[in-house]
């Protein structure tokens, strides 16, 4: 590991530490709390004493210079933290000795014939740890404000979600959609440190974005999952989908893309908003 790299690392691991003890109310952990703490959260003192661990390590531990910190170590502070799983995870990945190279992505000849092959009505469309769109369906593709034209909107999710305008008007929830990109790249830039395009992209948007700056600085992280998302199309209005997001493996150098799957139940508003859409994609083909 070279000087900037640990830099790097003790930077992530002080400032996510920080960001997440500044997170936990005192009273809710059974502390005093109050106007006259100067300090938002719990105190370095007070977390340690929760996890069971010295003062003098878990400050060492903060500012990067404990090595190596144990599971238990690592699982007593994810308890008095309340560390959900994908923070566990990411608390992990960023106090582990040696990290994986930068991976390249790579879309295989059979991911794409699955994305073309999927039922009609679903847009799909597949993203990389930088959150670079790398494919897509058509439906997926008009849905998500253009994505085959690059002249519509940026192919990199995080980049159209705070620099174009566009992207509020195609996510109405637009302040989630806007932690989950922020909470997916500070977890890719936990795995991959020396990913120079990833870097170059946070930087790029901390400099141009306050909005992107201020959820950054607090710690968000999360990972792909599933649920409902309310989107919006010029030709159906709002509507709101049902989503999948589906790991694919990735063979060794590479990174493993997540494909994320949108639809609706039959006879509902949102599938009626598609198949608007979807007369828009036949009418431009």
């Amino acid at each position: 590991m070279d000087g900037a790299e640990h830099t790097r690392r003790t930077n992530d691991i002080g400032d996510f530490l920080r960001a997440r003890r500044g997170r936990v109310a005192p009273e809710s952990v059974g502390l005093p709390g109050g106007p006259r703490r100067r300090v938002r959260g719990l105190r370095r003192e007070e977390l340690a004493q929760l996890a069971g661990i010295s003062v003098d390590y878990y400050v060492r531990l903060e500012q990067g210079r404990a090595t190596q910190p144990s599971p238990e170590v690592l699982d007593a502070l994810a308890r008095a933290l309340g560390l959900d799983t994908a923070e566990r995870h990411h608390l992990a990945t960023l106090t582990a000795t040696e990290r994986g190279p930068v991976p390249t992505a790579r879309v295989s000849p059979l991911l794409r014939r699955i994305l073309d092959g999927v039922a009609d009505g679903l847009p799909a469309f597949a993203t990389d740890h930088r959150l670079d769109v790398v494919a897509w369906n058509a439906l997926g593709s008009e849905l998500l404000g253009g994505l085959a034209d690059p002249a519509r909107r940026d192919r990199n999710n995080a980049r159209f979600l705070f620099l174009d305008p566009a992207a509020r008007n195609v996510h109405p929830d637009w302040r989630d959609r806007a932690a989950e990109a922020v909470g997916q790249l500070r977890v890719a830039a936990g795995r991959y440190p020396t990913d120079t395009p990833l870097l170059d992209l946070i930087a790029e948007l901390t400099a141009l974005s306050a909005e992107f700056r201020a959820i950054w600085d607090s710690g968000e992280v999360v990972m792909c999952a599933a649920g409902r998302k309310r989107l919006w199309h010029a030709a159906s209005g709002p509507l709101t989908l049902d989503f999948e997001t589906l790991h694919v493996p990735a063979a060794p150098g590479e990174t493993g893309l997540v494909v994320h799957v949108f639809g609706a139940e039959a006879g509902t508003e949102g599938a009626a908003g598609l198949a608007r859409i979807g007369a828009v994609v036949e009418a431009g083909t």
